[in-house]
């Protein structure tokens, strides 16, 4: 049974890359297996009424007949050394690479090569921003940016709440409403402020001004990008919360409201909400965050998280944050282990190895639904995000490895899900430090990565050379 269900994720994890990069932040291939495995229910679990009871499992078939007891966790355990161990070894993954695999089916680590070292683990950290929001917030959390007015309505703020992907069409919607409230109050002439202080503390990430992260503020538009992309490096508005300020002006003219040039300052006291507009869900924004690597959405995630534990919504109070929410989870963090950001753009982050793949188990435990955008919003290997253009059509692991890549100079990372070659779910995370390129180090973890896809392990070691 166990290894059916193993079998039927990987069914999903080619569907999955059909099914597009977002969908309400569950995949569709994800809602199909759940609906599937919906076929028990009630307190006991019972079988649903006209189901067909379900198979024994080979292992209990095994024991009825006295056959001897097969531990498949034993088997890969013993296999996984002499496979991955030359791979590890490359040129490519610098002087001391580290590498946990776990396997999910049984709850156990089966291979470890200073898993419990606390190595800079690059974008690979924005899976555990990933689960810590998650957590915090739930997967239906949306991110609010609100118009605040005064009694008389002849004074308006923008209140940025820290949704770093509004974009012109829920500014439009909140000018929409905005309009029609005042058309209501028989006004047409307001002065406007905006309001960035739900964050506080530094606009500036510690690398700086960088056109793959834009100022981190409570207000802004298109993650602050002026060139019209959606994902990836761009050049940023230096004054992304002034330029989402201005283009609510012109939208407010459009539709017969004048305001003043706005001003940044807090919306005064007594001051009622008159419109909102909600970000995506925040199972969406995780997928989102995780297939791309983006930067700035990550950098918001783990301030919201922050906000949810009481925390100050800048680059310590966030950080501090995330390691709540995982000691919350009894996720053990080992000395060493530190979060200075939550894009993975501080080279201070430090994490193991052990740490991701215990991050990914529990994104894949079935007692933390919750938790499933971190999986689902995975690149494919060889269909999306930062996996598109790496393993390729001849590759055994594409379509099959499901990975968030972590990559700054000198820093290489891997990490995430593969169904073996006997349909088992492993977790696995790679971390090279002093890697000699870029190129030739993700070579490295895409041979380690596609080896765990075609290991046949549970009955016995497949040879090094083997398929």
């Amino acid at each position: 049974m166990a290894g059916a269900t193993a079998v039927g994720l990987a069914v999903a994890a080619g569907a999955v890359a059909a099914a597009g990069p977002w969908d309400s932040g569950q995949r569709t291939a994800e809602r199909d297996r759940a609906a599937v495995r919906s076929a028990t229910g009630g307190a006991h679990h019972a079988p649903a009424p006209h189901a067909p009871a379900p198979a024994p499992s080979a292992r209990g078939v095994l024991a009825a007949l006295g056959a001897p007891a097969h531990d498949p966790a034993a088997s890969l355990a013993t296999a996984l050394p002499q496979l991955l161990g030359p791979l590890l070894a490359s040129s490519g993954l610098g002087p001391r690479p580290a590498a946990a695999v776990y396997d999910t089916a049984t709850g156990r680590q089966i291979y470890g090569e200073r898993a419990d070292t606390a190595m800079t683990p690059a974008s690979t950290i924005k899976i555990a921003t990933a689960v810590a929001a998650l957590s915090a917030l739930g997967p239906d959390h949306r991110i609010p940016t609100t118009v605040a007015a005064t009694a008389d309505a002849r004074a308006l703020t923008l209140v940025g709440g820290g949704d770093p992907t509004l974009g012109k069409d829920g500014l439009r919607t909140l000018a929409d409403t905005t309009a029609r409230a005042l058309r209501a109050r028989g006004v047409t002439q307001v002065a406007l402020g905006y309001d960035t202080s739900r964050y506080s503390g530094p606009e500036l990430h510690p690398i700086g001004p960088n056109e793959n992260l834009a100022r981190v503020v409570a207000l802004m538009t298109d993650e602050g990008r002026t060139d019209g992309s959606d994902s990836g490096p761009a050049p940023r508005t230096g004054d992304p919360a002034g330029d989402t300020a201005r283009t609510f002006v012109s939208l407010l003219a459009e539709r017969g409201v004048t305001a003043s040039t706005p001003r940044p300052g807090r919306a005064p006291d007594g001051a009622a909400e008159l419109a909102r507009t909600l970000s995506a869900p925040l199972s969406d924004l995780v997928e989102r965050m995780l297939t791309n690597s983006d930067n700035d959405l990550a950098e918001a995630l783990a301030r919201q998280t922050a906000i949810a534990g009481g925390r100050p919504a800048d680059f310590a109070g966030a950080a501090s944050a995330v390691a709540d929410r995982l000691a919350a989870l009894g996720l053990p963090q080992s000395a060493g282990v530190h979060f200075a950001d939550g894009s993975g753009l501080d080279r201070d982050d430090r994490v193991t190895a052990q740490l991701l793949t215990l991050l990914l188990a529990r994104a894949a435990d079935p007692g933390h639904p919750e938790l499933r955008p971190v999986l689902t919003g995975l690149p494919v290997a060889g269909f999306t995000g930062t996996l598109r253009a790496r393993y390729g059509a001849a590759s055994a692991g594409t379509g099959l490895v499901r990975a968030k890549t972590g990559t700054l100079s000198g820093v290489n990372a891997l990490a995430g899900t593969v169904v073996d070659a006997d349909g088992h779910l492993l977790a696995f995370a790679f971390l090279a430090s002093d890697t000699p390129g870029p190129d030739a180090a993700q070579r490295a973890l895409d041979r380690l990565a596609e080896r765990l896809a075609t290991c046949g392990c549970h009955g016995g070691p497949t040879p090094a050379g083997g398929p």
